[in-house]
Formats: structure tokens, C-alpha cells, sequence
């Protein structure tokens, strides 16, 4: 006979299995089809590991981070994906996200979904420095795939450096090396014309 715990832990693993329907507005580096938040959460994961020692506090508990990482989207699965640069779909988002995660991690039985409804509410904060870290690559990763295909989403909807620059500079607070690559690529993809200039450049 299964335990309550054992059934909502099930009922909560098949549930995260939405997350891989949601499709986010980068591409994937082939340029063959979208990406989904899944594969985002998953990436961001293992860069994580691959790059804790550019995080601003060396001292960070890389555990805690990736598990961040990896249940920071799952309120996407009734929330959606919101755009980045769009700032009409934008306005509601926290409202959505806080009212998907009140119900997501409330499957899980109530220690578990109160340890991931914390790791969810401290990303979305942002001060600790995991989080910081947490969303310092975050970003990295989608500017990363835009820089990688051409900048297809980018020309796609029209975007432009100086909208690229504000959204990737919370990376300066929790990666300051990743911040000058950053700053590089953006730099590069605008001399090559993958992205538009600021205004009145």
C-alpha cells in the first residue's frame, strides 16, 4: 500500500512533467525549434556547476543554488512563460507566478513544498547570494542562446542593445567576471549586426 507522502511526492513528479510544454521564446542553438523551460532549468543547472567559481560570493552553498535553479520555473507550468521584453505581458506576472506556486508546491507533502516554495520566494527576492548568483546565470544562459543563433529572437521582435544590456545587469551583482563576458558578447553581437544598436548610436 502506498503512503500519503510516497502519493503526493508521485503526484508532484508527474505533475513538474507540464513544465516540459512550456515553450520559451529563445531558441535552441541548431535553430531548429524552441526551447522549453525544462531544458532552461536543466542548463542553468549545470552551468551552476561548471561556473561557481565566477559567483561574487565564492562561499555560496552550490547545493541550495542549483536546486533554485531547477524549481525556479516550475510555476511557468500555469503561469507560462512571460517574454522578457514584453512589458504588457509582464505587468502581472508576479501575481501569476505567486498564485502558481501556492498551488504547485502545495502537491508535495508540507515539508518538502515549504523548503521549495522558500527556494522559489528567495530566487524571486534575489538578495541572498545564491540568488544572486541563481539569476546571474539565468540570464547569461538566454543571452547566450540569442548570441548563439544569430540573434533570430532578438531580430525577431525587434529588440535592442540597450534593452539586452538592462535585462542581463543583474549578472554583474552575482558573477562580476560573467558580467564582462557578457558585456563582451553584447558588444560583439551589435558590431556584427545581431542586434540593433541603442538609439541615436
Amino acid at each position: 500500500m502506498t503512503s500519503d507522502r510516497l502519493a503526493q511526492q508521485m503526484a508532484f513528479i508527474v505533475e513538474i512533467d507540464h513544465l516540459k510544454q512550456v515553450l520559451r521564446r529563445t531558441i535552441t542553438v541548431d535553430r531548429n525549434r524552441n526551447e522549453n523551460s525544462a531544458e532552461h532549468s536543466w542548463h542553468i543547472a549545470v552551468m551552476a556547476i561548471l561556473l561557481a567559481e565566477y559567483a561574487e560570493d565564492r562561499g555560496l552553498d552550490l547545493h541550495r543554488t542549483i536546486k533554485m535553479m531547477l524549481v525556479h520555473d516550475l510555476v511557468e507550468i500555469d503561469a507560462g512563460d512571460t517574454y522578457c521584453y514584453d512589458d504588457e505581458a509582464g505587468k502581472g506576472r508576479l501575481e501569476r507566478e505567486t498564485r502558481a506556486a501556492d498551488r504547485i508546491f502545495a502537491v508535495l507533502p508540507d515539508d518538502q513544498g515549504r523548503d521549495l516554495r522558500n527556494l522559489w520566494d528567495e530566487f524571486e527576492a534575489g538578495r541572498t547570494p545564491e540568488a544572486r548568483f541563481a539569476n546571474a546565470l539565468d540570464r547569461l544562459q538566454a543571452l547566450l542562446l540569442n548570441y548563439h543563433t544569430r540573434g533570430t529572437t532578438w531580430r525577431k521582435h525587434g529588440i535592442r542593445s540597450e534593452q539586452v544590456r538592462a535585462r542581463a545587469a543583474p549578472i554583474a551583482e552575482g558573477a562580476p567576471a560573467l558580467w564582462e563576458y557578457a558585456k563582451a558578447l553584447i558588444d560583439d553581437a551589435v558590431a556584427g549586426g545581431l542586434l540593433e544598436p541603442c538609439k541615436g548610436a
